[in-house]
């Protein structure tokens, strides 16, 4: 078999979707360990959108993902430029040679023209299609249009009745009639510029692409593309079209149903091993039950075999859940300088360190620390709920605040071992035990009945703010 080569191609017009960061992802695990040839390509023809800013987004986030790609921007290759703005001269070769063919045609028909023709097709019941007015021009009547200063784009003349047959490594064997593709459809734009799906034929042959992993939103082009692949002489390489992403609502998945982009994945907290391990079980499956695969797991068990036709649902608790495994895998150390971004200014590193300790097993993403500041900051609990309020309305509670309050007096040491050790000697004082002791020191601390650990907790707080809460109980 001949070397795999592959290619993620997207346009840079935004920031990297998910569905996009999915696609690289399978082109990538086909290739890793030597297996092929993975290349990074940009499609960058839609002027009016395409950014520098988007391209080095979709960069950033691919390398974050650890996704990395042996040929195209960044790397070069053999077969570059790898910006088709900068492969504007093979487009117009290959336009070139499919008209002198009679595969293709100038066409000079304006918008209102054609907005005419698809009205009356529209009122006929008709499928709106190009009626190939100018198929058929004599080069006189080119000639005129021409010196009149229209500028033409180029169609492809699509044949009648043919059938085109898509040998689909997910879908299976796709059959489509050429009379479905909607009539002779445009390659060359009026502005010079080739359109998608011409300019991906040509440089998919052009830089010898052997297979195409894309999502399944671009089956309908495969059979355009096919028609130039036979036109021009070329190969076609073997198709694979993933299943679209849906949310959990069964709708395509958009951005009401949270974040749509890498970026947004990363400033949430999320970690990027967790983000790939999701990615790469939305539509594929591992054979055993195992569902934490690390990226080296992931290239070595991977196989177009095991990617099923069925849409994949987008589960945020499931990727909360994934990256909330891989987080309290980390060291300390690690969940600090993690959480370090969500913290307020001069919170302090060995402080940091021990909110990391405290949350190791609590958080869910590095940005999830915020939701446990008011646990933690100044000298005011956050407010009761009804249930809190019953346990601090309890008869002990003044006694034992009281004598916890002294303790905390006392300590020559503010540490979270000085601290359990008060609360420990606070209840054989009291009498308290359970959670008369425990959950009546939590709630009048936190306000909370439940959480991390309560002497760390504390140690967090600081002295001074730790006796401003257990006198705020009556409050």
């Amino acid at each position: 078999m001949s070397r795999i080569r592959v290619r993620f191609a997207p346009s840079p017009t935004g920031p990297l979707h998910i569905g996009g960061a999915r696609s690289a992802l399978f082109n990538y695990l086909l290739t890793a360990g030597g297996k092929g040839d993975f290349i990074l390509r940009v499609e960058d023809t839609d002027l009016e959108r395409s950014t520098p800013e988007s391209e080095q987004n979709i960069i950033e986030s691919l390398r974050w993902l650890g996704i990395e790609w042996n040929e195209g921007i960044g790397v070069g290759g053999e077969f570059g430029p790898y910006r088709q703005t900068e492969r504007l001269p093979l487009y117009t070769a290959a336009a070139k040679q499919l008209i002198e063919a009679g595969y293709a045609y100038t066409c000079y028909c304006s918008e209102e023209e054609l907005e005419r023709v698809r009205s009356a097709q529209q009122a006929a019941g008709e499928t709106p299609h190009y009626n190939g007015a100018c198929l058929h021009l004599t080069a006189e009547e080119r000639a005129a249009k021409e010196a009149a200063g229209i500028k033409p784009v180029t169609r492809f003349a699509v044949p009648p009745n043919q059938e085109l047959i898509i040998e689909d490594m997910v879908r299976g064997r796709v059959i489509v009639n050429s009379g479905e593709i909607g009539g002779d459809f445009v390659i060359i734009k009026s502005d010079g510029l080739p359109t998608y799906n011409f300019a991906a034929v040509v440089d998919d042959h052009q830089m010898r692409i052997t297979h195409v992993v894309r999502g399944e939103e671009h089956l309908p082009n495969t059979p355009r593309q096919l028609l130039m692949y036979h036109a021009l002489g070329y190969t076609p390489p073997t198709f694979a079209h993933v299943s679209l992403i849906l949310g959990p609502d069964g709708s395509k998945m958009s951005k009401r149903h949270g974040s749509v982009s890498v970026v947004n994945y990363r400033e949430e907290g999320f970690l990027p091993g967790a983000l790939v391990n999701f990615l790469a079980l939305l539509g594929w499956s591992p054979e055993g039950e195992q569902e934490i695969l690390s990226m080296e797991q992931l290239k070595e068990q991977f196989s177009l075999s095991r990617v099923s036709k069925s849409p994949a649902v987008f589960d945020i608790a499931k990727l909360r859940w994934l990256n909330a495994q891989y987080l309290r895998a980390l060291p300390p150390e690690e969940i600090a300088a993690g959480i370090a971004p969500y913290l307020p200014a001069g919170f302090g590193d060995n402080r940091a360190l021990l909110l990391a300790e405290t949350l190791a097993h609590h958080l869910e993403t590095f940005a999830g620390v915020r939701d446990y500041l008011p646990l933690i900051e100044g000298g005011s609990r956050p407010a009761l709920d009804e249930e809190a309020a019953e346990v601090l309305a309890q008869e002990h509670v003044e006694r034992l605040l009281a004598a916890f309050t002294a303790r905390i007096e006392a300590l020559e040491e503010f540490s979270a071992p000085a601290l359990k050790e008060a609360i420990k000697l606070t209840g054989k004082e009291t009498g308290a035990k359970g959670a008369a002791l425990f959950m009546t020191l939590r709630v009048a601390v936190t306000g909370c009945m439940h959480g991390p650990d309560l002497d760390k907790l504390m140690a967090l707080i600081g002295k001074e703010n730790l006796k401003k809460r257990l006198i705020m109980h009556n409050a």
